[in-house]
């Protein structure tokens, strides 16, 4: 028999009702997932916002730590440079010392050799100056209290080059000033040494010139020496005695007191 009419439309409702709803289940199973999956994107999202701006922080570090290496590069450069002026400045420095220590030995030997004519007396010492106050020995009638002491100073100047002066009362009396270099120092101080044994009477304006321990030399130093004044040769003694001395004259009358004492250096001993 066939199917009833009003059963098979209610059977085919009833059947598409279950496939409705079996639909329904699995489109809801379905939106389900699709809606866990757009969590999961969107954790997966937020994770990834979180790793590039992660990386975005390590990137602005890195670029940092560019700077300050590069910095740091650029100041230990800078050190090594400064380093190296100071390497150099502390060569310079020593190889100064080296000079300084040449220089000094240089004039303890000078000042050694000196003794064995002169009483010396270390006024000052440095780096760039020494003086020093001489002595002559005494005569047979002059005692070491009768004799003022006759002042030296060398000023040494930074390209190693001295200059000796005669100080003390003397200074404008005795031209006795010299430059040159260390090699010529020695020659310079000995001859001071050994041509201005003399001693100076301020009072009395007269230079006593101690040729040896009795051969004794007085010269007058006029008023206003070196301008104005003349030095004339006033006596000659030997042992205590009173010699000729008219054979004693230099080349001109207004010769210098240097000039004097050059010639009565150079003079020979034998007068009468």
């Amino acid at each position: 028999m066939p199917p009833h009419p009003g059963g098979g439309a209610r059977g085919r409702w009833k059947s598409l009702k279950v496939q409705n709803r079996s639909g329904l289940e699995e489109t809801e199973a379905l939106l389900r997932i699709q809606l866990d999956q757009v969590d999961q994107i969107q954790t997966r999202r937020q994770t990834l916002t979180q790793l590039i701006d992660q990386l975005n922080q390590q990137r602005r570090q890195c670029d940092h730590l560019g700077e300050s290496l590069q910095k740091a590069q650029n100041a230990l450069q800078s050190c090594d440079h400064q380093l190296a002026q100071i390497r150099a400045e502390l060569e310079a420095v020593s190889n100064q010392l080296i000079n300084w220590q040449r220089i000094r030995d240089e004039l303890q030997r000078c000042v050694s050799a000196a003794q064995d004519v002169m009483h010396i007396n270390l006024l000052s010492f440095d780096q760039s100056q020494l003086c020093v106050a001489l002595r002559p020995r005494p005569s047979s009638h002059l005692s070491t209290n009768q004799l003022e002491p006759l002042k030296l100073s060398v000023t040494w100047s930074h390209d190693d080059r001295f200059h000796l002066e005669v100080g003390g009362e003397l200074s404008g009396l005795v031209e006795g000033c010299s430059t040159g270099g260390r090699g010529q120092l020695s020659a310079a101080l000995l001859n001071v040494l050994s041509s201005f044994a003399i001693d100076w009477r301020a009072s009395q304006r007269l230079l006593v010139y101690l040729k040896s321990a009795s051969l004794v030399y007085h010269l007058e130093v006029g008023e206003g020496y070196p301008r104005s004044g003349r030095v004339r040769l006033r006596s000659v003694r030997r042992d205590g005695l009173a010699l000729d001395s008219s054979g004693l004259q230099p080349g001109r009358p207004d010769a210098s007191l240097t000039e004097w004492l050059v010639l009565l250096s150079a003079s020979s001993d034998g007068l009468d």
